[in-house]
């Protein structure tokens, strides 16, 4: 299977056991912490130790649990994309939080609020236009930069160094700390190696050229995050970084959990395994060589395509397009159909639209269910900027 898309089984493992699941609604999300803390150790690893080197988006983490877990090891800089996950990331100990998303109108506003709520964390936002300037002034929150690698879906084109020069000092003009450079280049995760890093890293050229444009003009460049989950191996692999002046942050937030994605896209030897999991049920055998289980796109999500996700342990079984409750899933003609009844374990293609669309999680440590934690940042906040200010009750 060519990279960029999934892998096709995973083997079951006794470390995914969980004792109890009659007393289980399904669909659940369950998450292994022990795994979590391999996961992040693992990371840190490849970092050589050090965690100051690593801003994990904290899309995927979503909960304040995990955010605690990064913090406990030492990972303090964070990126998010809505106010609720900024709000929880700052209540989990983050000291430095990246909105790493466009916010406009009201959303800015709520920033701002946080900012002011919590002023031991260093609050940014991103900006890819002067006119985006004007709505921070008089904030405590620092500006990056959103420099658009050629995945085309935010930030200012890499070949306008004009532009980014010119946009570096209206931040400096303005009053508001301009705190570096953001690049994201998921457009390479669906290329095989060795074209994903050789593509990385003629955009990381471009991307020192930029750097070097900024501080001719008289401005130092303090940081410049790179890579999401496909791409961060390519950015720890790129000598440059290591001899800058800046410091240089790598930002997946993938790893946490890991995904059938991630786990096709990065080597086995990194040691990453899966750490969140939905646990479901067969509902249906509706006829020879299909049966239904309880997890369709509203458990697990469908967006990365399909199948949606893996069944650990049975290779024989290939998930098919979901419904809303309903996810019918093949079996090959030689194997033996699982009863209705029995509990399957799912490996999703996407793990974090899949952990938002949980309300909790079961966390299991050697094979008991140990708590039911909140998935904090699950959606949103109130629309209402002031209920969001003053939570509704």
């Amino acid at each position: 299977m060519a990279q960029g898309q999934i892998i096709d089984a995973y083997p079951w493992s006794e470390a995914y056991r969980v004792s109890g699941t009659d007393a289980v609604l399904t669909p659940a999300l369950v998450i292994y912490p022990e795994i979590v803390r391999s996961n992040i150790d693992a990371t840190l690893k490849l970092l050589g130790g050090d965690a100051q080197r690593w801003r994990p988006h904290v899309k995927t983490s979503k909960l304040a649990f995990t955010m605690r877990l990064l913090v406990e090891r030492g990972v303090v800089s964070f990126k998010c994309a809505t106010t609720l996950e900024l709000v929880t990331a700052c209540q989990a100990g983050a000291q430095d939080v990246l909105v790493a998303y466009p916010v406009m109108g009201a959303n800015a506003e709520r920033v701002k609020v946080i900012a002011a709520e919590f002023p031991r964390v260093r609050v940014s936002a991103l900006v890819e236009h002067e006119s985006q300037i004007e709505r921070w002034k008089g904030s405590r929150v620092g500006l990056f930069l959103d420099i658009n690698p050629g995945m085309d879906r935010t930030g200012i084109e890499q070949s306008r160094g004009g532009e980014i020069v010119a946009l570096v000092s209206a931040i400096a003009a303005s009053g508001l700390e301009f705190r570096g450079l953001h690049y994201y280049d998921g457009q390479y995760g669906k290329l095989e190696e060795p074209q994903r890093t050789t593509a990385a890293h003629e955009g990381y050229r471009r991307l020192l050229e930029i750097v070097s444009e900024v501080e001719r003009s008289g401005t130092h460049v303090p940081e410049v995050i790179t890579a999401g989950t496909p791409t961060f191996p390519c950015s720890l692999s790129f000598p440059l970084f290591r001899e800058a002046s800046f410091i240089h942050r790598i930002s997946p937030g993938t790893i946490v959990y890991c995904d059938a994605t991630s786990l096709m896209q990065l080597p086995a030897g990194y040691g990453f395994r899966p750490a969140a999991l939905v646990l479901a049920r067969v509902v249906s055998r509706p006829r020879a060589g299909i049966i239904t289980c309880d997890a369709g796109h509203k458990s697990v999500s469908v967006d990365a395509g399909v199948p949606s996700c893996v069944v650990l342990g049975h290779p024989e079984l290939t998930p098919l397009s979901p419904s809303e409750e309903h996810l019918p899933i093949a079996v090959d003609a030689a194997a033996a159909s699982p009863a209705v009844g029995e509990a399957l374990f799912l490996l999703p293609r996407h793990v974090c639209p899949t952990v938002n669309n949980f309300d909790w999680a079961l966390f299991v440590r050697n094979r008991e269910i140990e708590s039911v934690e909140k998935v904090s940042a699950r959606g949103r906040e109130a629309p209402l900027l002031q209920a969001a200010i003053h939570p509704l009750r």
